[in-house]
């Protein structure tokens, strides 16, 4: 069970957070993608779970931020934000400093009329960099930005330029244990996901194709059942549930199984909130306001959802221990 809601302010209507320690005090801070003022907060963290005023800085005018994510993306052992400018074309790569400040940002585009929405972090060419995957939703298709672990990114030709229907989030995972990751993509116009693999160089194959539930918004990647192999978890904003699908560790999966949320599911997280060695799930609820918190049985089946209260329009959700309890808390980004 968990506490009720503690509300820190930060700028106009985040659309999506993350979670990490910027200034290496061992206190996990957050992040979040502001997307109605193209700003960026951060939160910094103290031991006894409070959140220190935000820290506010701008990618550009016009940005319009969607998707944020945290990685060490130039291997100083110091995380960076990572965030994509819907409305620039581009995906800016803040450096991070151990003082939780950021150097200013590296844009790469993503072409014309890209619009990149959502992005996830990955090694899909097994070169021991981080890579960014990207859903561009304007261009209909999926770019990769290939690290070079300096900070810098060399950009892939996109992944099926002019889909049938945009993509809108993304995962990444190994899904066939070739040390490679892989991509899962949910789509905006369809009940289908997408499981892109990975080859040596980088490039992407489409390999197959899995029903979810009515509307696949969100995607997130665990190893649910303890067999070493990742599994995938869909928010189905329409079917107001999500659908799980255990993987094979070959690139398959098996059918979904689906359980009930609240309504309008926007986003899904993973952690073991009740200190079993068990991975549950938490999906934010947009329309009524709540976050569902589904227990875990360790095989891939999940209890009834019980349901806490959040602020107004829940967008985003992400876990860490935030009181250094050895707890799981869950942070949740309200429109």
């Amino acid at each position: 069970s968990f506490s009720a809601q503690t509300a820190y302010s930060v700028r106009f209507l985040p659309y999506s957070l993350a979670a990490g320690d910027f200034n290496n005090d061992t206190q996990l801070d957050i992040v979040a993608a502001n997307y109605g003022d193209d700003s960026i907060s951060v939160l910094l963290g103290y031991d006894i779970g409070a959140l220190e005023n935000e820290i506010s800085f701008a990618p550009a005018d016009g940005s319009l931020l969607r998707g944020v994510v945290v990685s060490d993306v130039n291997n100083d052992i110091l995380l960076d934000v990572i965030v994509a400018n819907y409305g620039t074309n581009t995906i800016g790569a803040f450096l991070g400093h151990n003082n939780s400040t950021f150097e200013n940002q590296l844009k790469f585009s993503m072409g014309f009329n890209a619009h990149p929405y959502t992005i996830a972090i990955g090694d899909f060419n097994t070169d021991g960099q981080a890579d960014i995957s990207v859903v561009d939703r304007g261009t209909k298709s999926i770019g990769l930005l290939l690290g070079n672990g300096n900070g810098m990114f060399r950009i892939q030709d996109s992944h099926g330029r002019n889909y049938e229907f945009p993509p809108l989030f993304i995962g990444a995972g190994d899904f066939d244990n070739d040390s490679r990751s892989d991509i899962v993509v949910a789509y905006d116009g369809t009940d289908n996901i997408d499981v892109l693999v990975a080859y040596e160089s980088g490039s992407l194959t489409k390999h197959m194709i899995y029903s979810a539930g009515s509307s696949p918004q969100c995607v997130t990647v665990a190893d649910l059942n303890k067999d070493t192999l990742l599994d995938i978890v869909v928010a189905n904003v329409n079917g107001n549930n999500i659908s799980v699908l255990l993987g094979y560790g070959n690139g398959s999966f098996g059918n979904q199984m689906t359980y009930s949320t609240g309504s309008y599911p926007q986003s899904v997280a993973v952690g073991d909130f009740n200190s079993d060695t068990q991975l549950d799930i938490v999906v934010a609820n947009r329309g009524d306001n709540t976050i569902s918190v589904l227990l875990g049985y360790g095989n891939g089946s999940f209890g009834s959802q019980m349901a806490y209260s959040t602020g107004s329009y829940p967008q985003s959700v992400a876990v860490g221990d935030f009181n250094s309890d050895t707890q799981l808390d869950i942070v949740v980004a309200n429109r």
